[in-house]
Parts: C-alpha cells; sequence; structure tokens
C-alpha cells in the first residue's frame, strides 16, 4: 500500500477517531485505526466492538492495501510533523514507513486480517435531521445522563418517536435519577420502527454523534439495523451498540401539580449559582432557596470557609417557600438553556422542581430537592 496525503486532511480523519479507540488495551488490535487505500480515497475506521466509525478522505493513492496501526502514535507523528505532503507505505511483516520533508518514521503495524468486521450498510430505515437540531438536543440532555455503570439503562440518552398535541416529533430523554432532562422537536419518524418503542442511545456513542452534528450545516442520517444505530454524514458513518434495557418510564416522574411558580432571569440566577456554589458543601454542592413575594434568596455554606447569599428580584407571588437544591445540577440546566426567563414551578420543600424556558414548551427538566 502506499499513498500521499495533505496533512492537515490526514490529520483531522485520525483525530475524529481518538475517542472511539479502546484504550484499555484489551484487545490490542482495538488500540489500532484500519487505513484502507482505495482508488482516490482513504478510509479509516476505528472500533471498541461497542460504536465504530468509518470515513473517507481524499488521498493520491499509488497501490491500494489494507493496514492497522496504533491511532493514538499515529497521530501523534503526524501532529507534530510539518505542514507538507505526507508520504505513507506499508512494508512487508506488517511495517509502515512515513516520510514528510526530512523526516522518516517506521512504525511496527498489524494485519488488517485481525480487525474486527464493520457492517455493510445498506437497507436500513433512515430518517434525516439537521445537524444544528440535533446538537441542540444533545447539549439540553446530555449532562443529565448517569455516569454509574450499574444503572446500564440510565447510561445514555433515549429517543422515541410519538405524537404529542397533534404533531409527530421525535423526543430525546436522560436521567441519572437526581434530575430528568427532556427536549422534543417537529419531526415525523413514525416510520422507523425501532423509534416509536424507544431506543437508548449509549453515552460514548452521543459523544460521537455530538461530534459530527458540530462539523458543518449538513444534515445527519439516523438509521437502525439490528441491536445497533447507524448515522450517516458526508463521508462519514459511525454504528453504535444501542443499550439493551429499558428505560424508565420518565413521564411518572414529570410533576403535573406544581403550583408554586416563580418566573426567574436565567442570566442573574446563573450567575447567582456560581457564586454560591463556591462556599457550598465540597460534597453535597447544596444551596438553599428562600421564595418571598417577588423576591428570591440565594444562600450556601460550609463550616470550613464561610457562608455567601445573594437576593435578587423575580416574579413570584405564591406563599412563602425555602428548598434546597444541588447547585451543579441547576448550574448544568441553566447554562445549556439560552432562554432570558425561566419558569421554575414548585408544590413544596420535598416535591421535585419543574424548569422550563419560559416561551418555549419543548423542553423542560426536573430536578429533585435535597434536605440543608
Amino acid at each position: 500500500m502506499n499513498f500521499s496525503i495533505e496533512k492537515e486532511v490526514f490529520l483531522k480523519g485520525l483525530a475524529r477517531v481518538q475517542g472511539i479507540v479502546e484504550k484499555k488495551n484489551t484487545i490490542p488490535i482495538l488500540a489500532n485505526v484500519l487505513i484502507e487505500a482505495e482508488k482516490d480515497q482513504i478510509r479509516l475506521t476505528a472500533t471498541d466492538l461497542e460504536v465504530g466509525m468509518k470515513a473517507a478522505y481524499p488521498a493520491d493513492i499509488t497501490e491500494s492495501g489494507r493496514i492497522t496501526v496504533s491511532a493514538k502514535k499515529l497521530f501523534e507523528i503526524i501532529k507534530e510533523l510539518p505542514e507538507k505532503e505526507i508520504s505513507f507505505s506499508a512494508k512487508e511483516n506488517c511495517w509502515i514507513e512515513i516520510r514528510c520533508g526530512k523526516s522518516l518514521f517506521n512504525v511496527v503495524g498489524l494485519s488488517a486480517e485481525e480487525f474486527p468486521y464493520f457492517p455493510q450498510i445498506e437497507k436500513e430505515q433512515f430518517f434525516q435531521i439537521s445537524g444544528t437540531i440535533l446538537k441542540d438536543m444533545i447539549e439540553k440532555t446530555s449532562f443529565s445522563m448517569s455516569t454509574d455503570e450499574s444503572k446500564y439503562n440510565l447510561n445514555g440518552i433515549f429517543l422515541q418517536a410519538l405524537e404529542d398535541k397533534d404533531r409527530q416529533v421525535l423526543r430525546f430523554v436522560a436521567t441519572d435519577s437526581h434530575r430528568l432532562s427532556l427536549i422534543q422537536t417537529p419531526l415525523d419518524c413514525s416510520h422507523v420502527e425501532p423509534l416509536t418503542k424507544g431506543v437508548i442511545f449509549p453515552r460514548k456513542g452521543v459523544m460521537e454523534l455530538r461530534k459530527i452534528a458540530e462539523e458543518g450545516e449538513e444534515e445527519v442520517s439516523l438509521g437502525f439495523m439490528d441491536n445497533n444505530a447507524v448515522v450517516k454524514k458526508a463521508q462519514t458513518v459511525i454504528v453504535m451498540r444501542l443499550v439493551d434495557g429499558e428505560f424508565p418510564d420518565y413521564n411518572r416522574v414529570v410533576p403535573r401539580n406544581n403550583t408554586l411558580k416563580a418566573t426567574i432571569p436565567r442570566d442573574e440566577f446563573l450567575h447567582a449559582l456560581r457564586r454560591m456554589a463556591i462556599l457550598s458543601s465540597e460534597k453535597s454542592k447544596g444551596v438553599k432557596i428562600d421564595f418571598q413575594e417577588n423576591m428570591l434568596t440565594l444562600s450556601s455554606s460550609n463550616p470550613e470557609f464561610g457562608d455567601a447569599r445573594e437576593d435578587f428580584e423575580i416574579e413570584y407571588r405564591e406563599e412563602e417557600l425555602s428548598i434546597g437544591f444541588n447547585a451543579r445540577y441547576l448550574i448544568d440546566i441553566l447554562g445549556s438553556l439560552n432562554a432570558e426567563k425561566v419558569n421554575l414551578a414548585l408544590r413544596d420543600q420535598l416535591s421535585p422542581g419543574l424548569i422550563t424556558p419560559e416561551e418555549d414548551n419543548d423542553y423542560l427538566a426536573v430536578i429533585m430537592p435535597m434536605r440543608l
């Protein structure tokens, strides 16, 4: 195999697979990237057996072929090479020669025959979604994914196609049992059978989906094959194994009768929470919120460092109430929104709070209170 390629193009391709290659090195080949040269392009493939990616990049091919090499080492080498064309060739016994300017590297590779099979994508039911909308939906839900490995069915985002208020929508839901975030967008995916039942995208797959959504304005195609989700955009294909588990009935968690409603300036609330969090307990990150007529008071204390309080005007005409929340959870929610004002609906100091942007009915977040 022999090809030459622009450094910038090669580096971009190798950077994209770094998040996918297996870091634990339980199977050595999974730390490698498969490089295939054919016609006028190279294809880079990486997998950890849960999430796999294949992408094509333009190159000048003089001899086609396939080889695998350490994805991390190759990326580090290419990153430090001068801004010139790179010559890449595979020699006998899986050795690889890399030339660029006056630099010469000889690197040990592994046979492409050992690399796991990457499925052929042909007959899947696909639907299209704007990359901008997809990125926004992930940003507004991904922070609520659980990081507890024992709660494997919460380690991702739940996607579902359903009818809501006489329109077809695609809904994303994530929860870690302390908070829940839900966003939906008008989109008819009723022809995609797995989505009507609902599927769970794994955490690692969600992160790769977010990266692909951020790359340019083109639409992203999503489809399903066996127990895998397939993502296509331009010359890139991602295949991820769906989480095999039942997502909890999130509708039971969303409060329906929170009658104490406050309308709060989002930016002011967010920055005040960040200030209060500095002196909150290191472990619980708890802040106390006191509601009085048209006034909100935030306070936090830490026996080791001291205490803090801040108050500002809000729209609130209900009974007085004191409630505690994890400041980090509130900051995550408010930081993902761009509304000028948010509504916080409460029932009492022991029931979950409901946060919604003032003029957006397609997003909500639920947050559990804490005793302070």
